[in-house]
């Protein structure tokens, strides 16, 4: 079962985990950037930015990690993907640089009231289009929509009808709201303000909310907008147990909010994460794409991939110790500056 492909999946499998965990955090923050409002919309704002600044670009490690292993391991299924969903990923490209555009411009620009809307502005609206256009490939490539030829590679596809769908919409805005549930529930933590906290706890059950509502609609659409990955969700004899291991920890994560508890809801909510994009991912497996490319019928020869495990493992004996020291040192410093007192919007 250990196959090298099975291997190499596994870490792209991981690796969107962690992306969704940190990068779409850093996305989720720019909602609520869009979303401030009251007496502390400005101290919300200033929170998000003091929260992000010192890791956001290092978070999309994980998503150059992903599309580098599709792309040397899984090729025809690099070109497949790249070629039907071109246009979804291309905005999901540049929301992703239109984002860390505006967030430093938004920094180092003219500090004046107009300018800086503007460049809030953009941000924020980037932070949205990214996760919804991440969602919108995912499920466009579980829906069974795109078609391609094993043998030659060609792939058949208008370039619209596979994504342009209900349900690959639906994921879109699901991973949307998994992301900005992820941001409220971290940023109770950024700060010592009980008037900041209780704005993101609030935010916080709000999206829990959401998320909960768009996984149901999601489940629902799926019947008709991706069978295969519906038979997965509800037909396989792991699919009850995890459901009900993920709807425990959903609720005991939105017990916690509603309590308070937010050291323990910064460990639940991202567990919840976990288990969805698992379940997501158990569920799709074998197919790379749905239906014609499985992971090994389209994987590299193992002489690309016994070396490219062997590289991943001495590259994360690097990597996890500098992820590390890096979210020590700016985060924990981050969060003796965060304490500000309250600010009133002028």
């Amino acid at each position: 079962m250990f196959t090298l492909e099975f291997c190499v999946a596994g870490v792209m499998l991981i690796s969107l985990v962690i992306y969704m965990l940190t990068g779409g955090a850093d996305f989720g923050g720019g909602i609520w950037d869009l979303f401030a409002t009251g007496r502390r919309a400005k101290a919300q704002r200033s929170l998000i930015m003091e929260a992000i600044a010192p890791i956001w670009e290092a978070n999309h490690v994980w998503l150059i990690v992903i599309v580098v292993l599709l792309f040397v391991a899984f090729p025809v299924a690099f070109a497949s993907i790249s070629t039907a969903l071109h246009i979804p990923l291309t905005l999901m490209l540049v929301g992703i640089v239109l984002r860390g555009s505006a967030f430093v411009f938004r920094t180092y620009d003219v500090q004046s009231d107009t300018t800086h809307r503007r460049w809030s502005r953009m941000f924020a609206v980037a932070s949205a289009i990214t996760p919804i256009m991440l969602g919108i490939t995912l499920g466009a490539v579980a829906s069974g929509a795109i078609h391609v030829d094993v043998e030659s590679g060609q792939v058949d596809t208008d370039f619209i009808s596979a994504w342009f769908a209900p349900f690959p919409f639906a994921i879109g805005f699901f991973t949307l709201t998994l992301c900005a549930f992820l941001a409220a529930v971290y940023l109770t933590l950024e700060t010592e303000d009980s008037g900041l906290k209780e704005d993101f706890r609030r935010r916080a059950l709000i999206a829990a909310v959401s998320v909960g509502a768009m996984a149901g609609l999601s489940f629902l659409l799926s019947a008709e907008g991706a069978p295969m990955i519906r038979q997965g969700l509800s037909g396989a004899p792991w699919s009850i147990p995890f459901h009900i291991l993920t709807g425990a920890v959903a609720l005991w994560a939105i017990w916690t909010i509603w309590k308070r508890q937010f050291r323990l809801a910064c460990i639940l909510v991202p567990i919840q994460v976990t288990l969805i994009v698992f379940g997501w991912g158990l569920a799709q497996y074998p197919y790379l794409v749905t239906p014609d490319l499985t992971f090994s019928n389209v994987a590299a020869p193992d002489a690309v991939l016994r070396p490219m495990l062997i590289i991943l493992g001495v590259g994360g004996v690097l990597l996890a110790p500098a992820f590390w020291y890096l979210y020590a040192v700016f985060k924990g410093a981050s969060r003796k500056t965060n304490d500000a007192p309250e600010q009133l919007d002028t």
